[in-house]
């Protein structure tokens, strides 16, 4: 097993990871709310892109990071999963500047009206609670799921490796499913940006 990285202070952990949490989740859930109309030299939707390839990356690293664990190659397994906390953190960046930039966009709105009319929804059909089901819960679970995964993050950086092992059994999946569903989510958002 590894040595700790930090000192154990769970009373200091919850708070500061109570504080980036609420942070996090206040600052995206608002986001729909404001635009910002720059004028870029480039298609701001180039961060949604990023988006989708750090998710795909974090998917993988997960992946990584499991066999790492499951061979007991206890470094390699750290390096893998702060690697995919570090891209997290970058996705979150880029997850920011995207709304902010970019606006929000509707699926199933063909003519980027803003409105997805009877015609438009027709023609996307079933697609379009499909996608729904898949935002939502993979927004939720991502809402939900950060503060769990940092203390999880937490449990192992001080040591206490059957507590982060009982924790990251639950976290891991929901970890997962979210850096899956993100690519997913911009594949089929992606023909609606104006």
């Amino acid at each position: 097993m590894l040595a700790p990285v930090i000192q154990k202070n769970d009373k200091q952990a919850k708070l500061l990871i109570g504080i980036f949490s609420a942070v996090v989740f206040i600052a995206v859930t608002f986001l729909s709310k404001f635009t910002l109309t720059i004028e870029l030299p480039f298609d701001v939707h180039i961060f949604a892109f990023i988006n989708a390839i750090i998710n795909t990356a974090v998917a993988i690293l997960l992946v990584a990071g499991l066999i790492a664990i499951k061979k007991r190659n206890f470094l390699l397994h750290k390096n893998i999963m702060m690697l995919a906390m570090a891209l997290s953190v970058l996705f979150l960046v880029t997850y920011i500047a995207h709304h902010l930039l970019a606006g929000e966009a509707k699926f199933g709105d063909i003519n980027h009206d803003g409105i997805v009319s009877e015609s438009e929804g027709a023609l996307v059909g079933n697609t379009r609670a499909f996608y729904l089901v898949l935002l939502s819960t993979h927004i939720v679970l991502a809402a939900t799921s950060l503060p769990f995964i940092l203390f999880t993050a937490y449990r192992a950086l001080t040591a206490e490796f059957e507590d982060h092992k009982k924790m990251a059994k639950r976290m891991w999946p929901i970890w997962f499913y979210v850096a899956v569903t993100g690519p997913l989510v911009y594949l089929m958002i992606s023909p609606y940006y104006n």
